[in-house]
């Protein structure tokens, strides 16, 4: 009998063990350090291999930590992008907020807000949600979607009770436009020496643009690079989780508000000593939405049904590199509107889903008839003057418009830039990297098409897209409120609307 109740007392213990085994303790709990870029794509930094660009803290976050090879945002647009990381949903699930310069419904609960209740102290410096209007949630005792602004890491820092952890959003306005022009050239950037994407024509212009780009992007790499220093001498790296991406691709034609891997992939490195073995590649194909449910599962913190981001902590515990989880083959990735940049008359964007695969890129166009960079006629404009506004203004825009009608491969990189596309877009990566090639309608891919489309509609479907659920997927999108401005055409005078003029960088 006594043999008979030890047993059972040890398998009790056992049992509860097993139930309670990722549960973390309030003093375990990990701070969390979120760094992200305004506009950085991958592969943008040294731990890729870009030779030109000075990356050291990301490259140590990498070194030390885990780096994700297949980081894929949810929209690659500022405002749907970044509630897609707050919210750990796709930015679809998010009505009018799937949209630049919308408004976040406060029904959605961000990952701070989550913390914040659990007993973290969070804050944010810089860009964080946004841009849009937040005068919803500031109204309500919920505060800023983010937790509340500081105006440097160091404050933040010095405001936090030492008996909490901390949950801390270091954002920027790197490398957003417009840049100082020839910064890159004049630090000393070897021009000859940068990979251009292959929709680019190689000219001295992009080659100057893309490193004044750079110099911005060094410029973030710096900022966080100081916080891990202020981390370090406070004995506080150990038992930290640091995160670096950025939003989306750069700010360049066929980049941003575009779902080739130039505008929907992004740089990611993950640093926990703690849990995380260093010096890691991860090809597994993960999602910021992600990020939501990975901090609150790191924190002990549960995860709400709607968030449908997968945590990473099975990647984190693993200690091997390569694909960790088998299920993380393909990432889905979508666009609504970004700037209401088409004909007059027409308030709506350009909706379209991906799915990128190991091998494949498929891309749905809902509309074939709008023009994915916005219309290049800016006298017939829905916002006056707007000139190709899904593209932001800057040198590698206006050469690339001057120069369409140079030869044949100015034009055919104008028209993938900035022309019409069809319903359907497959692209074969064992073949074109660049993704320049549409063999969707080639029949020799007929069963690999059939094939991702399926699973692109299923999972659209299962995570409630209004786009393949519901006949108001274009009053939900099109016809929301849009608070921002647009990319005018320089002949037009009145630039004082122009969303492209960067707001003066705040000091450090």
């Amino acid at each position: 009998m006594k043999k008979d109740l030890l047993l059972l007392t040890f398998l009790f213990c056992a049992a509860t063990s097993l139930i309670c085994r990722d549960e973390v303790s309030a003093d375990e709990r990990p701070n969390i350090l979120f760094c992200i870029a305004d506009d950085w794509g991958w592969p943008h930094a040294g731990a890729y291999g870009d030779p030109v660009v000075n990356t050291p803290a990301f490259d140590r976050i990498a070194r030390e930590g885990v780096l994700f090879e297949n980081a894929f945002i949810s929209a690659p647009s500022c405002t749907p992008s970044r509630n897609a990381i707050l919210t750990g949903q796709f930015h679809w699930r998010l009505g009018g907020a799937g949209n630049l310069h919308s408004i976040l419904d406060t029904k959605h609960p961000t990952y701070p807000h989550l913390l914040t209740k659990a007993g973290y102290f969070t804050g944010h410096w810089r860009k964080s949600w946004g841009p849009g209007k937040v005068n919803n949630w500031m109204e309500t005792k919920l505060g800023h979607p983010a937790g509340k602004r500081y105006n440097n890491f160091d404050q933040f820092l010095e405001a936090w009770p030492k008996d909490k952890p901390f949950c801390f959003w270091l954002g920027a306005s790197d490398p957003h436009r417009g840049y100082e022009l020839n910064s890159g050239r004049d630090s000393g950037m070897d021009l000859s020496k940068i990979k251009l994407f292959d929709h680019y024509p190689d000219s001295e212009t992009i080659r100057s643009d893309v490193a004044d780009y750079y110099f911005e992007v060094q410029r973030f790499d710096s900022d966080v690079d100081r916080a891990l220093q202020k981390l370090e001498s406070l004995k506080l790296l150990k038992n930290t989780i640091v995160v670096m991406t950025g939003d989306h691709g750069m700010p360049f034609p066929r980049c941003k508000s575009n779902l080739y891997d130039s505008g929907a992939r992004v740089p990611m490195a993950v640093r926990w000593p703690k849990t995380i073995k260093p010096g890691r590649i991860v090809t597994d194909f993960v999602s910021t939405t992600d990020l939501a449910p990975t901090f609150l599962q790191a924190a002990g913190v549960p995860v709400p049904a709607e968030m449908t981001g997968q945590s990473w902590m099975t990647i984190f515990n693993s200690a091997v590199s390569g694909r960790v989880e088998p299920a993380r083959d393909y990432v889905l990735t979508g666009k609504e509107r970004h700037v209401p940049c088409q004909e007059k008359g027409q308030p709506g964007g350009t909706p379209m889903r991906a799915i990128r695969t190991d091998h494949y890129l498929l891309i749905h166009n809902y509309a074939p008839d709008r023009w994915p960079a916005g219309t290049p006629d800016y006298n017939n404009a829905h916002l006056p003057g707007c000139w190709l506004g899904d593209c932001d203004n800057g040198p590698t825009k206006t050469y690339m418009v001057n120069n369409k009608d140079k030869d044949d491969e100015h034009r055919r990189k104008y028209d993938l830039a900035f022309g019409k596309r069809p319903e359907f877009e497959l692209y074969d990566m064992s073949h074109d990297k660049g993704q320049l090639t549409n063999v969707a309608y080639n029949t020799k891919y007929a069963n690999v098409k059939a094939e991702l489309l399926q699973k692109l509609k299923g999972q659209l479907a299962s995570t409630g897209d209004p786009r393949e659920t519901s006949a108001d997927a274009g009053k939900i999108f099109d016809e929301s409120i849009y608070y921002g401005g647009a990319p005018k055409h320089p002949s037009v005078k009145n630039q004082k609307n122009n969303k492209n003029q960067k707001r003066k960088r705040q000091p450090n």
